[in-house]
């Protein structure tokens, strides 16, 4: 029997208006995604299970409803000249929908469409053309990698065979009992983890002097015009116990490898609530204020979400930090509480 709560939630989506499915199927949003997959979310709204898509054959928005809202994941995913056609489409068939995690360039859109928009953290990004990982403020990430070699550890891509799924699987299940919350994995911001890996994806690892698996880092590909230019931190897992060298050291091993290819950058995904300031756009006070006081929050850090240690770890690589931005009409607590539930933080 559905519980309360889910059905208190079927009641609510039930009055959202009924919006045309994109029809597309899981091929023809890649497509899409190979051409126009040039931010890092846009490989999520391809693979993430249970979202919705409104669009058509050239482009779509990928969302999801929770108690009676509406939240958009990024940006379109289509031509960036027409993106703008997209979301004053969906906005007028959707009711006040919120968007999440966006860039500035939707962000502009949606201010001449009467929404407020704020600041919601950064993204970390490297420029591949013009990163080092030479000088005094990576000694630190250089050290890493030099002392997992130094001890044995061996940096791998994965092909499949030293690490099959159940042993992927494991390592993550394993890193999980030791969140702050391990009963459940934040989601729509964040899809579920998988030990097998989806099309044009990237897997390395971190072998133990045993010839164990021990640690494991995930890409999403980033598109442009067919070709992956570069790629986006998907998962990190690791064994409990193992040396706090293997994340940095493994990353600087990978964006190493995406470098000797040609790639043009790579991202570390969103540090949520991190820099917040003003947005430059007309924007919520009340929540710009809220979010600031939950980055700082020690009872949200310690018992919800590290979201500092979080922005912590991305700033070692000392990488370009994109604004991202939260666009809504609504501003009410009771967005924020469908949106909170929607990731799974409550």
């Amino acid at each position: 029997m559905p519980s309360l709560r889910k059905r208190m939630d079927a009641i609510f989506d039930a009055r959202l208006p009924r919006l045309s499915a994109a029809g597309l199927d899981a091929q023809a949003r890649f497509d899409l995604l190979q051409q126009y997959g040039d931010f890092s979310l846009a490989y999520s709204t391809y693979a993430q299970p249970d979202l919705q898509y409104f669009g058509d054959a050239n482009g779509y928005i990928a969302y999801a409803t929770k108690m009676g809202h509406t939240f958009v994941l990024g940006d379109p995913v289509a031509d960036p000249a027409h993106r703008a056609e997209y979301i004053r489409r969906f906005v007028a068939a959707a009711h006040a929908p919120c968007f999440v995690q966006i860039s500035r360039e939707t962000a502009a859109v949606l201010e001449t469409l009467g929404y407020r928009i704020n600041h919601m953290g950064v993204d970390t990004r490297l420029s591949l053309d013009t990163h080092s990982f030479a000088g005094k403020r990576n000694e630190t990430v250089r050290y890493s990698e030099r002392w997992l070699l130094k001890k044995n550890y061996r940096l791998i891509e994965c092909d499949g065979s030293l690490a099959d799924a159940q042993k992927v699987r494991e390592i993550s299940s394993n890193w999980r009992s030791g969140r702050i919350v391990s009963r459940r994995e934040m989601r729509f911001l964040n899809r579920p983890f998988g030990a097998e890996l989806t099309p044009h994806m990237r897997r390395f690892l971190i072998i133990d002097p045993a010839g164990h698996p021990v640690a494991v880092l995930d890409f999403d590909p980033i598109f442009r015009a067919g070709h992956a230019i570069g790629y986006t931190v998907a998962f990190k897992r690791k064994l409990a116990g193992t040396t706090p060298h293997a994340e940095i050291g493994l990353t600087k091993f990978a964006t190493d490898r995406f470098i000797a290819e040609g790639r043009e950058i790579v991202t570390f995904g969103l540090s949520p609530l991190a820099a917040i300031t003003e947005s430059g756009f007309l924007e919520s006070r009340f929540w710009r204020s809220l979010f600031v006081r939950a980055y700082h929050s020690r009872r949200i850090n310690a018992r919800i979400f590290n979201l500092q240690g979080q922005a912590a770890f991305k700033r070692r690589f000392h990488g370009e930090e994109i604004a991202t931005y939260i666009g809504f009409k609504r501003r009410t607590p009771l967005e924020i509480l469908a949106l909170l539930r929607l990731l799974k933080t409550l």
